[in-house]
Formats: structure tokens, C-alpha cells, sequence
């Protein structure tokens, strides 16, 4: 017979002591076949009373029931205490009969240590059905505890939502009307509680854990802002510190969102830095970008000023210090510092214009000037051979009179290519100069006063001679030989002078 089509029992003696029993239906000729044979029921007269309970050495082994240690180290696996159901799922384990008792009235008694207590009654039945009805509403309790322990051990179910099911469990135990070793079943709970409670001891520090590796990662994301925030703006590459900083954001918010929450005051400290910085990066990168606009306005007006005298001297024809002017130009363009890429490109457009115009102009006119520096050189160099071909000087007059015509004919010539204007200068200079010289020493011999210093020192020496020349015939009168001496010395020397002075004298005078 299955227990849905069971006539309802009494579950408790509240109903057997307020009211007669209800009389089930009449019970089939044979039970069926779910529940155990009748040839197995004990009859009622053979049923035995508290008195002539078996032995504790005689009942039957309960099964074992895991201890919280193993619950919490998992090293073993603990098997729910689960009866040989059969597939069914009407059977019951035979070893809860013997907790179990019906007496001569009907009433069906269960045994918890020493003590008993009625749990109902199932009239109009044998005492076996009694038993094995309350048999299986005793699996009906097993079978959750076993399957929590499974859960436990073999899922990850959460030590909040284990201590739920544990106390709902423990809601339908209570005082529960069924037939079987609730010491063991008590003993599992117990157990059961114990692992709760090392798994919760177990989320706590994964979650701590769990917390202090969020801090970490999120004090490493606040600092990577603070560094950001704090690194000088005129070294800072903006576009990709920029997509750094939404980087970072997105690192918060996701770790916000999958990571743990730390505690409040952790939390609101880390996000406000975060904030702090990400406030602090913004500040400064727009006054960087106000700064920098700033610059470009200044360096737009100053290459506006700058195109606009290059284009006023991009028709003046006095080539050299035009030249000079627009190299000026250029180094103060240089100096300006870049404006906005539009704008600046435009001008530059405009200076550059300004520019080749000026310098196309300038090296047309160079070219022209070129050809005729050529026809230049070669008359020059022409010159040149004719100016060489007076050295050495032989006749100074006439040289003097030769460079002067070669000058003359030289500065008439005109300009020569730069390359070659100090090679043919250099040439005629050392004529020049040679011819110079000739003419120098011309003027020294004929100098007056030269000649008179000259015909001066020779007077004075001849009258110095002949004053020597009366010593020694005086000497030679006497007969003094070292007064002879010193006369014929002094006289060789003083005639020696006078010879030299009168060469000098013929230079002067030549």
C-alpha cells in the first residue's frame, strides 16, 4: 500500500485522548507489496513491552554519523545515513523497528535513550504496517539530512544557505511522530552543524582573504591615478594618460561589482583618493590644454606680424640685406612656437610664399650676375699677367706708372664670382706691394735729412783721421813704439768708419 493511498494515522496522542479513533478502510486481503510481508509482522501478543525491551547488546548497530572534524577537513567522505530504499521509494530501513513499538490499543511508541513516547497510531492495521508507516516518515527525515551532507561536501552550497536548510531540518524534527534512532539522526544534526560551522569559519577567512586582495588590487589602481594626477603636465602624453585614466575607472568598477565590498570606511577612503585623483588629472589637463591654447593664440599673432613683413620684402630688389632680414625672420619664426596645426599650417604657407618669391627673384638676378662675373674673372686675370710681368722692378718710374694703368683697368672690370675675388686680390696685392717697396727705398736714399746725418758722420770722422794721422807722425818723431802703437790702431779704425760712412753717404745720395 503507498502512502498516499494510506488511511491518515494519528500522529500524536492529542488525538487519541480528546476523541475516539477514526476507523481507517478496511485493509486489502494482502498487503502490498511495498510494504513489508505480513508473514514478517510480529503479531500482537507477541509484541514486546518497555519492560521486555532487548538488550542495548541485542538492538541493532546504528549506522555511524561523521563527526564536524571530518565535516570540516573533508579528508573523508561521509556517506548520509541513507536506508536501502527501494526504487520505489516506499521502503524503510528494518533496523529503525527496533526503536519502535505498537502497543495492545493501537498506539505506536518510539525509543529515544531510555525513555519512550507515543507517536500516533494506525488503527485497523497490523503492527507491523504500524511500524513500517512510521518507518518511512522516519526516512523522510533521514533522506534530507543525508542529502545536506552532500551538499556540503560535494557542492558549493554556502554555510548561510546550509544553516537555513539545517534549521528547517531541524523545524520537521522537532518533536517529529516517527520511528527510528533519532539519537543518531540528533547526532548527525549536531554534526551536520559542526561542518556549518567550520565551512562558515572557512568563508570568513576566504573573504578576508578575499578582502585584502580587493585592497590591494584597489590601492594599486589608486595609486596608478595619483601618479597620473601628479606627473608633471608638460611631460605628460595626454591621449594615452587620458585612456590610462578611463582604464583605471573601469578597473574600479569592475572590481566594485565582481570583487568583495570592504568595509565602509576602507571603501570610502580608497574612492575618494580615486576620485581626488581622477579630479586633480581632469584640472590639469585642462589647464594644460587652456594653457596651450593660450600659447598658440600668441605664437598665431606673432607669425601673422612675422608673415606679414615677409611678404612686404618679398619685391625688394637690394638682395644682401633683404637676405639678412628674412634669415632674421626665419630664426624669429622658429621661436614663436607652434599655433593651432590649421592656422599654423596656413601660415607658413603664406611666409614660405613670401619667401621663394624673394629668393627665386634674387637668384635670377644672381644667375645673370654670374655670367657677367665670368667675362669679369677673365679680364681681371688678364690684368693679373700684365701686373706679374713687371717684377722684378727695374725701372721704378715706369713700373709705377704700368700698376697704375693695370688699376685702373682693374677697378673699371667690376665684381669677379666670390669663389675667385681672393685668389686675383691676393695677386695683384703682391705686385702692389713689391713695387711699394722699390719706391720706399727710393724715398730713403733721397731723403735730406738722411743725407746730412750722413755727410755729417763722414766730416767728423775725416777730421778725426787727420787728427790721428798727426798723432802718429808725432809718435814716430819721438821714437815712442807704444805710442806708435795705439796711434796706428786708432787710425785703421777710424778709417774703417769712414770708408762705411762714405758708402752710406753714395746710397743717400744714389
Amino acid at each position: 500500500m503507498s502512502e498516499n493511498a494510506e488511511p491518515h494515522a494519528e500522529d500524536s496522542m492529542d488525538a487519541e485522548t480528546t476523541g475516539p479513533v477514526p476507523t481507517p478502510a478496511p485493509a486489502p486481503a494482502s498487503p502490498p507489496a511495498a510494504d513489508p510481508p505480513p508473514a514478517a509482522e510480529p503479531s500482537p501478543a507477541a509484541e514486546p513491552s518497555p519492560a521486555a525491551e532487548p538488550s542495548p547488546a541485542a538492538r541493532p548497530a546504528r549506522p555511524p554519523v561523521p563527526s564536524p572534524a571530518q565535516f570540516a577537513g573533508r579528508k573523508a567522505v561521509v556517506r548520509p545515513t541513507l536506508p536501502p530504499a527501494a526504487a520505489g521509494g516506499d521502503s524503510f530501513n528494518p533496523a529503525s523497528l527496533a526503536f519502535g513499538r505498537v502497543d495492545d490499543d493501537g498506539t505506536v511508541f518510539v525509543r529515544q535513550g531510555e525513555a519512550e513516547r507515543p507517536v500516533g497510531s494506525y488503527p485497523g492495521s497490523t503492527a507491523q504496517e504500524a511500524l513500517g508507516y512510521f518507518a518511512r516518515k522516519y526516512e523522510d527525515l533521514v533522506a534530507p539530512a543525508g542529502l545536506l551532507v552532500q551538499r556540503l561536501e560535494q557542492t558549493d552550497l554556502s554555510s548561510h544557505d546550509a544553516r537555513e536548510a539545517l534549521n528547517s531540518l531541524r523545524e520537521h524534527i522537532g518533536e517529529a511522530n516517527v520511528v527510528g534512532d533519532l539519537d543518531a539522526l540528533s547526532a548527525q544534526v549536531v554534526a551536520i552543524e559542526g561542518a556549518i560551522e567550520a565551512k562558515a569559519a572557512q568563508e570568513s577567512r576566504e573573504r578576508a582573504k578575499a578582502k585584502e586582495a580587493a585592497a590591494v588590487a584597489r590601492e594599486k589602481v589608486v595609486r596608478s591615478a595619483e601618479k597620473l594626477a601628479t606627473t608633471d603636465p608638460a611631460k605628460v602624453q595626454w591621449k594615452s594618460a587620458s585612456a590610462r585614466m578611463r582604464e583605471l575607472f573601469d578597473a574600479w568598477k569592475t572590481q566594485q561589482q565582481a570583487g568583495p565590498r570592504l568595509d565602509k570606511a576602507s571603501e570610502d577612503a580608497l574612492w575618494h583618493r580615486f576620485s581626488e585623483a581622477r579630479s586633480s588629472f581632469d584640472k590639469a589637463r585642462k589647464s594644460w590644454f587652456a594653457h596651450l591654447d593660450e600659447q598658440q593664440d600668441v605664437a598665431r599673432r606673432d607669425k601673422e606680424k612675422l608673415v606679414a613683413q615677409a611678404e612686404s620684402l618679398a619685391k625688394n630688389k637690394d638682395f644682401g640685406p633683404t637676405a639678412g632680414e628674412f634669415k632674421r625672420l626665419m630664426e624669429q619664426w622658429r621661436q614663436a612656437g607652434r599655433g593651432q596645426r590649421g592656422s599654423d599650417d596656413a601660415l607658413w604657407e603664406r611666409f614660405k610664399a613670401a619667401q621663394d618669391q624673394f629668393f627665386a627673384a634674387k637668384d635670377e638676378v644672381m644667375a645673370a650676375e654670374r655670367v657677367e662675373f665670368e667675362a669679369n674673372l677673365t679680364v681681371k686675370e688678364a690684368l693679373l699677367l700684365e701686373a706679374e710681368a713687371l717684377l722684378p722692378v727695374k725701372d721704378l718710374a715706369a713700373a709705377k706708372r704700368g700698376l697704375r694703368s693695370i688699376q685702373d683697368r682693374w677697378d673699371s672690370a667690376g665684381k669677379v664670382p666670390r669663389s675667385d675675388m681672393h685668389r686675383v686680390e691676393d695677386r695683384l696685392r703682391k705686385v702692389e706691394q713689391t713695387v711699394r717697396e722699390g719706391d720706399e727705398q727710393r724715398w730713403k736714399r733721397s731723403n735730406p735729412e738722411v743725407n746730412a746725418r750722413a755727410q755729417s758722420m763722414v766730416d767728423q770722422l775725416e777730421t778725426a783721421v787727420a787728427g790721428l794721422e798727426a798723432d802718429l807722425l808725432a809718435a814716430q818723431s819721438s821714437g815712442d813704439t807704444a805710442a806708435i802703437a795705439a796711434a796706428e790702431q786708432a787710425l785703421a779704425a777710424r778709417r774703417q768708419w769712414l770708408e762705411s760712412a762714405r758708402a752710406g753717404l753714395a746710397d743717400t745720395a744714389g
